[in-house]
């Protein structure tokens, strides 16, 4: 039976630490998510005694987002998200981290889809052409609603330390796409790097256990499995992550 290798929980639940180190898996860090909590080293005391005492590992630093745009029209705004995503890469590097969660941030009432396809394949090839062989940073989607968009731009960055995180909660809420989390996986597949695993009802982006939403999980997971073996996943949860872990376990994938 084939099993999910390299499996992260996303701080948003205040419980991953714990659970992190109790099931032997790894951290997604999103205390800074929000990025003026870069420029408050209050806030990283807190993490780092909660890393300390729990002995769980981060592996992947989640990038702030919040209005940051890479494709934005204004060039002031755009060094802005440039500034802020060198920032984060050099705090995710003072945490041992060679591994980077950036989102697209396409906005369907603002920017047209080849506006925004060709601005964000200019911008992430001159983001990346400074930073370490070994480092990997994906480009997650939120409200892409196809796969082609961030597909085509990490196509035509054409390094192969930039992925794609395919977010399939962000997938499924309805009022951003109407297509089948099966178009997603077969257009992301080939140049995934990692994945966000949530479900919801397709209300909203509710971050629940895997169980709980509209999505069939074991289809998703089992594709994982058979099409990107060894893919890294980060289970997303702001809340009852260990619920997801027992899903998991009873399907003996992890």
């Amino acid at each position: 039976m084939p099993k999910l290798t390299d499996v992260c929980l996303a701080t948003i639940d205040s419980d991953s630490p714990g659970l992190a180190a109790q099931w032997g898996l790894g951290l997604e860090l999103d205390e800074f998510c929000t990025a003026m909590n870069m420029d408050d080293p209050e806030l990283f005391a807190p993490l780092d005694e909660k890393i300390r005492t729990y002995g769980a590992l981060p592996r992947v630093f989640h990038a702030p987002f919040s209005e940051l745009f890479p494709c934005a029209i204004d060039p002031k705004v755009r060094r802005v998200a440039r500034e802020r995503l060198d920032q984060s890469f050099a705090l995710a590097q003072s945490y041992g981290l060679d591994r980077m969660v950036c989102h697209g941030n396409f906005l369907p009432s603002t920017y047209f889809p080849q506006w925004f396809v060709e601005q964000s394949i200019g911008f992430w090839k001159d983001f990346m052409a400074d930073k370490p062989a070994g480092c990997l940073v994906y480009l997650e989607n939120v409200l892409e609603p196809e796969p082609e968009l961030l597909r085509d731009i990490v196509q035509g960055v054409d390094d192969p330390r930039f992925r794609l995180c395919l977010d399939v909660g962000h997938a499924n809420m309805g009022h951003v796409s109407d297509l089948p989390i099966s178009r997603w996986l077969d257009v992301c597949t080939p140049l995934l790097g990692l994945v966000h695993l949530h479900n919801n009802d397709r209300s909203w982006d509710w971050h629940r256990p895997l169980g709980d939403g509209t999505l069939d999980m074991e289809e998703i997971v089992s594709r994982i499995l058979s099409d990107a073996p060894g893919v890294s996943v980060t289970l997303e949860h702001t809340a009852d992550s260990e619920l997801s872990l027992r899903w998991l376990a009873e399907r003996d994938w992890i």
